[in-house]
Protein backbone atom coordinates (compact mmCIF):
# COMPACT_ATOMS: atom_id res chain seq x y z
CA UNK A 1 0.00 0.00 0.00
CA UNK A 2 2.92 2.29 0.57
CA UNK A 3 3.68 2.29 -3.03
CA UNK A 4 0.27 3.22 -4.20
CA UNK A 5 -0.12 6.94 -5.12
CA UNK A 6 -2.63 8.51 -2.97
CA UNK A 7 -5.74 9.10 -5.27
CA UNK A 8 -5.12 4.79 -5.23
CA UNK A 9 -4.75 4.37 -1.79
CA UNK A 10 -7.43 6.24 -0.11
CA UNK A 11 -9.84 5.97 -3.02
CA UNK A 12 -12.79 5.80 -0.51
CA UNK A 13 -14.30 1.96 0.03
CA UNK A 14 -17.49 2.87 1.30
CA UNK A 15 -20.34 5.68 0.09
CA UNK A 16 -19.79 7.45 3.59
CA UNK A 17 -16.31 8.00 2.85
CA UNK A 18 -17.21 9.78 -0.32
CA UNK A 19 -16.79 13.71 -0.44
CA UNK A 20 -19.59 16.03 -2.27
CA UNK A 21 -21.82 14.73 -4.91
CA UNK A 22 -24.79 14.23 -2.08
CA UNK A 23 -27.89 13.91 -4.48
CA UNK A 24 -25.65 11.04 -6.43
CA UNK A 25 -25.00 9.18 -2.69
CA UNK A 26 -28.15 9.41 -1.79
CA UNK A 27 -30.22 8.54 -4.71
CA UNK A 28 -28.02 5.07 -5.65
CA UNK A 29 -28.21 4.03 -1.78
CA UNK A 30 -31.88 4.48 -1.29
CA UNK A 31 -32.07 2.41 -4.27
CA UNK A 32 -30.10 -0.41 -2.77
CA UNK A 33 -31.62 0.14 0.63
CA UNK A 34 -35.09 -0.41 -1.54
CA UNK A 35 -33.30 -3.39 -3.66
CA UNK A 36 -34.20 -1.46 -6.66
CA UNK A 37 -31.91 -2.00 -9.20
CA UNK A 38 -31.57 -0.36 -12.86
CA UNK A 39 -29.89 -2.05 -15.48
CA UNK A 40 -28.19 0.99 -16.67
CA UNK A 41 -26.74 4.08 -14.81
CA UNK A 42 -25.64 6.72 -16.55
CA UNK A 43 -22.69 9.15 -14.35
CA UNK A 44 -21.87 12.11 -16.02
CA UNK A 45 -19.75 15.08 -15.43
CA UNK A 46 -16.06 16.85 -15.35
CA UNK A 47 -13.24 14.66 -14.47
CA UNK A 48 -11.54 13.76 -11.28
CA UNK A 49 -15.08 14.39 -9.33
CA UNK A 50 -15.86 10.49 -8.04
CA UNK A 51 -17.82 8.71 -11.06
CA UNK A 52 -15.52 5.98 -11.35
CA UNK A 53 -15.13 5.64 -7.38
CA UNK A 54 -18.84 5.71 -7.61
CA UNK A 55 -19.67 3.49 -10.15
CA UNK A 56 -16.67 0.57 -8.30
CA UNK A 57 -18.30 1.10 -4.88
CA UNK A 58 -22.12 0.72 -6.23
CA UNK A 59 -21.04 -2.89 -8.17
CA UNK A 60 -19.20 -3.60 -4.73
CA UNK A 61 -22.45 -2.85 -2.92
CA UNK A 62 -24.45 -4.73 -5.62
CA UNK A 63 -22.32 -8.28 -5.19
CA UNK A 64 -21.43 -7.97 -1.66
CA UNK A 65 -22.31 -11.19 0.07
CA UNK A 66 -23.18 -9.76 3.76
CA UNK A 67 -24.82 -6.81 2.72
CA UNK A 68 -28.13 -7.22 4.48
CA UNK A 69 -32.02 -5.98 3.69
CA UNK A 70 -32.69 -2.60 4.26
CA UNK A 71 -28.56 -2.16 3.99
CA UNK A 72 -26.25 -0.12 1.42
CA UNK A 73 -22.71 -0.02 2.67
CA UNK A 74 -20.73 -3.14 1.17
CA UNK A 75 -19.08 -4.86 3.96
CA UNK A 76 -15.45 -4.48 2.70
CA UNK A 77 -14.73 -8.27 4.19
CA UNK A 78 -16.19 -10.56 1.99
CA UNK A 79 -14.45 -12.63 -0.63
CA UNK A 80 -16.69 -10.11 -3.32
CA UNK A 81 -15.60 -6.71 -2.08
CA UNK A 82 -12.26 -8.03 -1.31
CA UNK A 83 -11.52 -8.75 -5.11
CA UNK A 84 -13.21 -5.69 -6.33
CA UNK A 85 -10.76 -3.54 -3.94
CA UNK A 86 -7.79 -5.67 -5.19
CA UNK A 87 -8.62 -4.99 -8.50
CA UNK A 88 -9.01 -8.63 -9.63
CA UNK A 89 -12.70 -9.24 -9.73
CA UNK A 90 -13.80 -11.37 -12.68
CA UNK A 91 -17.60 -10.33 -12.38
CA UNK A 92 -16.56 -6.42 -12.27
CA UNK A 93 -15.69 -5.98 -16.08
CA UNK A 94 -13.76 -2.05 -16.55
CA UNK A 95 -13.80 -0.88 -19.96
CA UNK A 96 -11.57 2.23 -21.58
CA UNK A 97 -13.50 3.54 -24.30
CA UNK A 98 -11.01 6.47 -25.26
CA UNK A 99 -8.87 3.03 -26.35
CA UNK A 100 -11.95 0.51 -26.89
CA UNK A 101 -14.03 2.62 -28.90
CA UNK A 102 -15.37 0.19 -32.12
CA UNK A 103 -17.73 -2.01 -32.73
CA UNK A 104 -15.07 -5.41 -32.26
CA UNK A 105 -14.79 -4.62 -28.67
CA UNK A 106 -18.38 -3.78 -28.14
CA UNK A 107 -19.83 -6.62 -29.79
CA UNK A 108 -16.82 -8.45 -27.43
CA UNK A 109 -18.89 -7.26 -24.35
CA UNK A 110 -21.81 -8.92 -25.75
CA UNK A 111 -20.61 -12.10 -25.93
CA UNK A 112 -19.71 -11.76 -22.29
CA UNK A 113 -22.86 -10.53 -21.31
CA UNK A 114 -24.43 -13.93 -22.14
CA UNK A 115 -23.14 -15.72 -19.88
CA UNK A 116 -24.01 -15.61 -16.08
CA UNK A 117 -21.25 -14.16 -13.43
CA UNK A 118 -18.89 -16.57 -12.06
CA UNK A 119 -19.30 -16.14 -8.55
CA UNK A 120 -21.38 -12.86 -7.86
CA UNK A 121 -25.28 -11.88 -8.05
CA UNK A 122 -24.49 -9.55 -11.46
CA UNK A 123 -21.98 -9.04 -13.93
CA UNK A 124 -21.29 -5.20 -13.72
CA UNK A 125 -19.63 -3.40 -16.61
CA UNK A 126 -18.41 -0.24 -16.19
CA UNK A 127 -17.31 1.75 -19.51
CA UNK A 128 -15.58 4.75 -18.60
CA UNK A 129 -15.40 8.03 -21.22
CA UNK A 130 -18.46 5.90 -23.30
CA UNK A 131 -18.93 9.54 -25.49
CA UNK A 132 -15.61 8.46 -27.33
CA UNK A 133 -17.57 4.91 -28.64
CA UNK A 134 -18.22 4.91 -32.67
CA UNK A 135 -21.18 5.59 -34.11
CA UNK A 136 -21.48 1.70 -34.71
CA UNK A 137 -20.55 0.39 -31.49
CA UNK A 138 -22.49 3.13 -29.64
CA UNK A 139 -25.70 1.22 -32.09
CA UNK A 140 -24.59 -2.33 -30.96
CA UNK A 141 -24.47 -1.15 -27.01
CA UNK A 142 -27.83 0.70 -27.56
CA UNK A 143 -28.99 -3.00 -28.40
CA UNK A 144 -27.91 -4.58 -25.35
CA UNK A 145 -29.12 -1.78 -23.10
CA UNK A 146 -32.58 -2.52 -24.63
CA UNK A 147 -32.79 -5.96 -24.07
CA UNK A 148 -30.01 -6.82 -20.76
CA UNK A 149 -30.00 -10.29 -19.00
CA UNK A 150 -31.32 -9.97 -15.52
CA UNK A 151 -27.71 -10.50 -14.07
CA UNK A 152 -26.03 -7.56 -16.13
CA UNK A 153 -25.56 -4.60 -14.98
CA UNK A 154 -24.30 -1.60 -16.66
CA UNK A 155 -22.24 1.82 -15.47
CA UNK A 156 -21.59 4.10 -18.24
CA UNK A 157 -19.38 7.22 -16.83
CA UNK A 158 -18.22 10.23 -19.74
CA UNK A 159 -17.62 13.65 -19.04
CA UNK A 160 -19.36 15.11 -22.25
CA UNK A 161 -22.70 13.99 -22.14
CA UNK A 162 -23.40 16.44 -25.19
CA UNK A 163 -21.71 13.89 -27.50
CA UNK A 164 -23.80 10.61 -26.19
CA UNK A 165 -26.67 9.59 -28.79
CA UNK A 166 -30.01 10.72 -27.23
CA UNK A 167 -31.38 6.79 -27.35
CA UNK A 168 -28.55 6.06 -24.95
CA UNK A 169 -29.54 8.36 -22.48
CA UNK A 170 -33.06 7.30 -22.49
CA UNK A 171 -32.52 4.39 -21.37
CA UNK A 172 -29.85 4.97 -18.72
CA UNK A 173 -30.94 6.55 -15.36
CA UNK A 174 -28.86 9.31 -15.52
CA UNK A 175 -26.86 10.80 -12.57
CA UNK A 176 -25.10 14.78 -13.54
CA UNK A 177 -21.57 15.06 -10.86
CA UNK A 178 -20.44 18.54 -10.21
CA UNK A 179 -17.03 20.22 -8.95
CA UNK A 180 -16.20 19.93 -5.36
CA UNK A 181 -16.01 22.97 -3.52
CA UNK A 182 -13.01 24.11 -2.11
CA UNK A 183 -13.71 23.52 1.53
CA UNK A 184 -14.77 19.72 0.54
CA UNK A 185 -11.01 19.31 -1.23
CA UNK A 186 -9.39 20.53 1.46
CA UNK A 187 -11.12 18.81 4.32
CA UNK A 188 -10.16 15.14 2.46
CA UNK A 189 -6.73 16.65 1.98
CA UNK A 190 -6.02 17.22 5.82
CA UNK A 191 -7.69 13.71 6.84
CA UNK A 192 -5.25 12.08 4.50
CA UNK A 193 -2.56 13.74 5.49
CA UNK A 194 -3.41 13.36 9.38
CA UNK A 195 -3.38 9.88 8.39
CA UNK A 196 0.12 9.88 7.09
CA UNK A 197 1.72 11.29 9.98
CA UNK A 198 2.73 14.71 7.63
CA UNK A 199 2.44 18.58 9.16
CA UNK A 200 0.98 21.17 6.80
CA UNK A 201 -0.03 24.42 6.74
CA UNK A 202 -3.74 25.05 6.06
CA UNK A 203 -2.77 27.88 3.43
CA UNK A 204 -0.94 25.32 1.46
CA UNK A 205 -3.92 23.19 0.75
CA UNK A 206 -6.14 26.08 -0.22
CA UNK A 207 -3.41 26.14 -2.96
CA UNK A 208 -3.75 22.54 -3.83
CA UNK A 209 -7.34 22.59 -3.62
CA UNK A 210 -7.92 26.06 -5.97
CA UNK A 211 -5.09 24.24 -8.70
CA UNK A 212 -7.23 21.04 -8.31
CA UNK A 213 -10.61 23.18 -10.18
CA UNK A 214 -13.15 20.95 -8.34
CA UNK A 215 -11.44 17.88 -9.20
CA UNK A 216 -10.25 15.79 -6.04
CA UNK A 217 -8.07 13.27 -8.08
CA UNK A 218 -6.13 16.24 -9.60
CA UNK A 219 -5.94 17.75 -5.76
CA UNK A 220 -4.72 14.19 -4.50
CA UNK A 221 -2.00 14.01 -7.19
CA UNK A 222 -0.70 17.13 -6.91
CA UNK A 223 -0.67 16.55 -2.90
CA UNK A 224 1.64 13.61 -3.92
CA UNK A 225 4.04 15.73 -5.56
CA UNK A 226 3.89 18.21 -2.71
CA UNK A 227 4.80 15.22 0.00
CA UNK A 228 7.34 14.16 -2.43
CA UNK A 229 8.87 17.60 -3.00
CA UNK A 230 8.69 19.02 0.97
CA UNK A 231 10.76 17.78 3.66
CA UNK A 232 8.47 16.96 6.59
CA UNK A 233 6.00 19.61 6.54
CA UNK A 234 3.81 20.80 3.78
CA UNK A 235 3.84 25.00 3.26
CA UNK A 236 2.34 27.47 1.35
CA UNK A 237 5.83 28.87 -0.08
CA UNK A 238 6.90 24.94 -1.64
CA UNK A 239 3.51 24.42 -3.15
CA UNK A 240 4.37 28.48 -4.45
CA UNK A 241 7.47 27.19 -6.19
CA UNK A 242 6.18 23.62 -6.84
CA UNK A 243 3.41 24.66 -9.26
CA UNK A 244 5.23 27.77 -10.31
CA UNK A 245 2.27 30.39 -8.50
CA UNK A 246 2.86 33.76 -8.10
CA UNK A 247 1.43 34.72 -4.18
CA UNK A 248 -1.47 36.52 -3.30
CA UNK A 249 0.40 39.81 -2.45
CA UNK A 250 2.46 39.67 -5.50
CA UNK A 251 -0.94 39.18 -7.80
CA UNK A 252 -2.29 42.69 -5.49
CA UNK A 253 1.28 44.11 -5.94
CA UNK A 254 0.30 43.79 -9.78
CA UNK A 255 -3.27 44.94 -9.26
CA UNK A 256 -1.98 48.05 -7.78
CA UNK A 257 0.06 49.00 -10.29
CA UNK A 258 -3.31 48.23 -12.76
CA UNK A 259 -5.35 50.65 -10.62
CA UNK A 260 -2.10 53.70 -10.84
CA UNK A 261 -1.82 53.30 -14.55
CA UNK A 262 1.64 52.54 -13.88
CA UNK A 263 3.02 50.30 -16.44
CA UNK A 264 6.42 50.66 -15.83
CA UNK A 265 6.27 49.12 -12.09
CA UNK A 266 4.19 46.55 -14.01
CA UNK A 267 6.10 45.44 -16.75
CA UNK A 268 9.27 45.67 -14.34
CA UNK A 269 7.41 43.69 -11.79
CA UNK A 270 5.94 40.69 -14.69
CA UNK A 271 10.32 40.32 -15.71
CA UNK A 272 10.95 40.16 -12.61
CA UNK A 273 8.97 37.48 -11.56
CA UNK A 274 9.67 35.48 -14.38
CA UNK A 275 13.85 35.72 -13.16
CA UNK A 276 12.07 34.34 -10.28
CA UNK A 277 10.96 31.79 -11.71
CA UNK A 278 7.29 32.48 -11.43
CA UNK A 279 5.24 30.85 -14.40
CA UNK A 280 3.94 33.76 -15.94
CA UNK A 281 1.17 31.87 -17.32
CA UNK A 282 0.06 30.69 -13.58
CA UNK A 283 0.16 34.08 -12.37
CA UNK A 284 -2.00 35.49 -15.28
CA UNK A 285 -4.43 32.92 -14.37
CA UNK A 286 -4.58 33.91 -11.10
CA UNK A 287 -4.75 37.43 -12.37
CA UNK A 288 -7.90 36.74 -13.96
CA UNK A 289 -9.21 35.00 -11.67
CA UNK A 290 -9.07 37.92 -8.88
CA UNK A 291 -10.00 40.45 -11.64
CA UNK A 292 -13.09 38.20 -11.84
CA UNK A 293 -13.92 38.14 -8.00
CA UNK A 294 -13.52 41.71 -8.05
CA UNK A 295 -16.16 41.86 -11.24
CA UNK A 296 -18.20 39.48 -8.93
CA UNK A 297 -18.42 41.68 -6.07
CA UNK A 298 -18.78 44.37 -7.98
CA UNK A 299 -22.24 43.01 -8.75
CA UNK A 300 -22.68 41.74 -5.32
CA UNK A 301 -20.76 42.54 -2.27
CA UNK A 302 -21.62 39.42 -0.55
CA UNK A 303 -20.35 37.01 -3.29
CA UNK A 304 -19.72 33.13 -2.17
CA UNK A 305 -17.01 32.39 -4.63
CA UNK A 306 -14.49 30.02 -3.28
CA UNK A 307 -11.45 32.15 -4.18
CA UNK A 308 -12.93 35.36 -1.49
CA UNK A 309 -13.41 32.25 1.52
CA UNK A 310 -9.95 31.19 0.93
CA UNK A 311 -8.51 34.64 2.07
CA UNK A 312 -7.77 36.36 4.79
CA UNK A 313 -9.31 39.12 6.32
CA UNK A 314 -6.50 41.74 5.78
CA UNK A 315 -6.68 40.12 1.73
CA UNK A 316 -10.18 40.29 1.78
CA UNK A 317 -10.22 43.97 2.41
CA UNK A 318 -7.25 44.51 0.30
CA UNK A 319 -9.51 43.04 -2.50
CA UNK A 320 -12.64 45.00 -1.33
CA UNK A 321 -10.36 48.13 -1.83
CA UNK A 322 -9.60 47.51 -5.33
CA UNK A 323 -13.38 47.08 -6.00
CA UNK A 324 -13.67 50.85 -6.07
CA UNK A 325 -10.32 51.48 -8.59
CA UNK A 326 -11.72 50.40 -11.52
CA UNK A 327 -15.23 51.08 -13.39
CA UNK A 328 -17.87 48.50 -14.09
CA UNK A 329 -16.73 48.44 -18.30
CA UNK A 330 -13.46 49.05 -17.06
CA UNK A 331 -12.93 45.49 -15.55
CA UNK A 332 -14.51 44.03 -18.18
CA UNK A 333 -12.13 45.36 -20.49
CA UNK A 334 -8.97 44.80 -18.43
CA UNK A 335 -10.47 40.99 -18.10
CA UNK A 336 -11.18 40.17 -21.97
CA UNK A 337 -7.69 42.12 -22.56
CA UNK A 338 -6.05 39.76 -20.66
CA UNK A 339 -7.77 36.82 -21.40
CA UNK A 340 -6.40 37.39 -25.31
CA UNK A 341 -2.81 37.56 -23.92
CA UNK A 342 -3.06 34.63 -21.57
CA UNK A 343 -4.35 32.54 -25.04
CA UNK A 344 -1.23 34.01 -27.04
CA UNK A 345 1.02 33.37 -24.28
CA UNK A 346 0.61 29.63 -25.14
CA UNK A 347 2.36 30.33 -28.98
CA UNK A 348 4.53 33.49 -27.97
CA UNK A 349 8.70 33.43 -29.21
CA UNK A 350 8.86 35.83 -25.74
CA UNK A 351 6.16 34.60 -23.40
CA UNK A 352 6.20 38.39 -21.33
CA UNK A 353 5.50 39.74 -24.24
CA UNK A 354 1.93 39.41 -24.83
CA UNK A 355 1.37 40.26 -21.04
CA UNK A 356 3.78 43.69 -21.50
CA UNK A 357 1.27 44.83 -24.44
CA UNK A 358 -1.90 43.95 -22.06
CA UNK A 359 -0.39 46.15 -19.53
CA UNK A 360 0.52 49.21 -21.77
CA UNK A 361 -3.13 48.47 -23.23
CA UNK A 362 -4.52 48.70 -19.95
CA UNK A 363 -3.06 51.20 -18.72
CA UNK A 364 -3.27 53.88 -21.37
CA UNK A 365 -7.11 53.22 -21.46
CA UNK A 366 -8.67 56.39 -19.81
CA UNK A 367 -10.98 55.39 -16.75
Amino acid sequence: MSNLVIYRKYRPKTFSEVIGQEHVITTVTNALKEDIVSHGYLFSGPHGCGKTTIARLLAKALNCLERKPGEFEPCCKCSSCLEINQGNAIDLIEMDAASNRGIDEIRELKEGIRFRPSKSKYKVFIIDEVHMITKEAANALLKTLEEPPSHAVFILATTEIHKMIPTILSRCQRFDFRKLRLPEITKRLEMILKKEGILYEKEALDLIALQAMGAQRDAESLLDEAITFSAGKIEKETIQVLLGLADKQSVFKFLDFLSEKNPKLAIDFINEMMFKGVDLQEFIKSLIEYLRQILLLKIDANTENPLFFSLTEEEKQRLNSLVNSFSDNEIKNIIERFMEAENTMKYASLIQLPLELAIVDVCSKSQ
